[in-house]
């Protein structure tokens, strides 16, 4: 069963940002919108009223007058599929979008949207959950079906633990959810089977070159620094999610100053990491050095063999 997940799951992460649906029957030529127009689009069904994002983002006014505490709606950065769900033969671009009230949790959705002319129009949303984590995404049959990780019966709301995979399709205008079913419960397992590139560290984008990577093999850990391969012990915690590697061992060549200054930190961070997670098929690992937290976002490409 582990090797299946990981099996969808690597071909679920490779459809997302992809287009993943049939052809349009012949006159029906419309293009899905792209994730930039949904960035600007109007949605319903998430607050009281429709709401218009510009660039991705949009924020209400202040819960007190003053205050810092918002409403917010967001589109999830890195998701993006396209499919046929309404049975036109044109595809729709299916995105998520996470919703803030102020609080610590944000209420992730699922969004469709089509073209009417020139128009972007969002056809449905539907409520994905509360802090669920989406582990990859593809679109099937005429159904959005998601990976995902969700608090089951005995976690916190802060700690989800529970793998689902989860469909949703339209059943007349109504996108809903039409299949939910269990598979099992996170572990840091659930990361072999594909390799894992640094693509944002403390919310910055890094640099193409040279690669660091992670790639995790039964309780090895081992990847790219940027100049040497290193190498290391990986352990479950306690909890869901919760993880260890070390200690750490890499090769001992001699690269540019530069370069093992980004792989000596990068390694460090491994060395303290203590969590990880999901975040729309990426994977985000969490360090903890003392007072100091710093997360590092992977996205997922086949491991070569």
């Amino acid at each position: 069963m582990k090797h299946f997940r990981r099996t969808a799951l690597a071909a679920a992460c490779a459809a997302l940002c992809a287009c993943s649906g049939a052809a349009p029957r012949a006159g029906a030529s419309r293009s899905a919108p792209s994730w930039d127009e949904a960035a600007n689009a109007t949605y319903t069904g998430i607050e009281e009223s429709p709401v218009t994002l510009s660039g991705g983002l949009h924020q209400g006014e202040p819960f007190v007058p003053g205050g810092a505490s918002r409403a917010r709606l967001r589109l999830v950065p890195g998701f993006w599929l396209s499919g046929d769900l309404d049975g036109d033969g044109a595809p729709e671009a299916i995105v998520l979008l996470d919703a803030s009230s102020g609080g610590s949790g944000t209420d992730v959705y699922l969004a469709a949207l089509s073209r009417d002319g020139d128009r972007v129009v969002e056809l449905g949303t539907a409520l994905v959950g509360n802090r669920v984590q989406v582990r990859g995404a593809q679109v099937d049959a005429g159904r959005v079906v998601l990976d995902v990780v969700q608090a089951g019966p005995t976690d916190a709301m802060c700690c989800p633990g529970d793998e689902a995979t989860r469909a949703f399709a339209f059943e007349g205008e109504a996108l809903v959810e039409v299949e939910s079913r269990a598979t099992g419960r996170l572990s840091p397992g659930d990361l072999a089977g594909v390799e894992w590139l640094l693509v944002e560290r403390g919310g910055k984008a890094v640099a193409a070159e040279p690669e660091q990577t992670l790639v995790v093999e039964g309780t090895r850990a081992s990847g790219q620094g940027g100049c040497n391969r290193y190498f290391g012990e990986l352990r479950a915690g306690a909890g869901p999610g919760e993880l260890s590697i070390g200690p750490i061992g890499a090769t001992r060549m001699t690269c540019e100053e530069s370069v093992m200054e980004e792989e000596a930190r990068y390694l460090a961070v491994l060395a303290h990491a203590a969590k990880f997670g999901f975040v729309a098929g990426r994977l985000a690992l969490t360090s903890r050095q003392g007072d100091e937290i710093e997360t590092l976002v992977f996205r997922p490409r086949p491991l070569a063999r």
